[in-house]
């Protein structure tokens, strides 16, 4: 069987083929000569197999490449991208009936790219979109449980022994029981409370629902975070191209 040497001496003749560690670089390991080190320190696998020859070169679309265990994103017909999605737009590249979609936000530029879970009409934040069928399944696979972070405004004064008791205990929606993985108070007046909500779960309106079940109503839900990704400064109706260390980072929080 051959090994990774001779399947990266077959790259040598592919037009696709480049050096591991400019592969590594683009990926958003660090400078060409850390990526250097890191082949040499024996942390770097092709197809399985550990490389630490630095004139090894590879071909990005046919071979599989790992750092410490975890793969290798580097295509360059993929793409991913952080979303900021207003209320009143729907989480879906197309509507029948006539919704503002991301697919309005986002245009037509990046070919077969989809949204990696939702956000209810009414809720705002968030998104990630990609092209990347692989990556899309991790992240989205409930094995994974990839953080989700919340702001939201409740209707009503809620106490902090409620926030606790949402984390130690949870409450029993129709589908089951589930816990938040973490509850803080941000603001509160006499009628109304902010909090910071942190969860694994991609459950239909799982935030709405927690927090209806218990009498206290959202009034605005803002997705800030997924994973390692942030939701930052993008402005409402915008996106950005992650980075390739963002979607390493992502990747790695997926399981890969």
């Amino acid at each position: 069987m051959p090994n990774a040497y001779s399947r990266a001496a077959k790259a040598q003749d592919d037009s696709n083929s480049i050096r591991l560690q400019k592969l590594l670089a683009q990926a958003g390991f660090g400078s060409r000569r850390k990526c250097e080190d890191m082949i040499t320190e024996g942390r770097v696998e092709v197809d399985g197999e550990l490389v630490t020859e630095l004139g090894t070169r590879v071909d990005p679309h046919k071979q599989q490449v790992r750092v410490d265990g975890s793969r290798v994103r580097v295509n360059p017909n993929h793409v991913t991208l952080a979303l900021n999605k207003p209320r009143k737009v729907l989480s879906a590249m197309d509507d029948p009936k006539g919704r503002y979609t991301l697919r309005d936000i986002v245009g037509d530029k990046y070919e077969r790219i989809f949204h990696m879970g939702r956000l209810d009409y009414d809720s705002e934040g968030l998104i990630l979109m990609t092209n990347d069928g692989e990556l899309s399944q991790h992240v989205m696979h409930p094995k994974y449980e990839v953080e989700k972070t919340y702001v939201a405004t409740l209707e009503g004064k809620i106490s902090g022994t409620v926030c606790r008791r949402l984390v130690t205990t949870g409450v029993q929606l129709d589908d089951g029981w589930i816990k938040l993985d973490h509850c803080a108070i941000i603001d509160s007046s006499r009628d109304h409370t902010m909090v910071k909500v942190v969860l694994h779960s991609g459950k239909n309106r799982i935030v709405r629902r927690i927090f209806g079940s218990i009498g206290f109503p959202v009034k605005r839900l803002v997705r800030t975070q997924i994973g390692p990704i942030k939701l930052g400064d993008l402005k409402p109706g915008s996106y950005r191209v992650l980075s390739q260390t963002e979607v390493r980072s992502l990747s790695k929080e997926g399981g890969q």
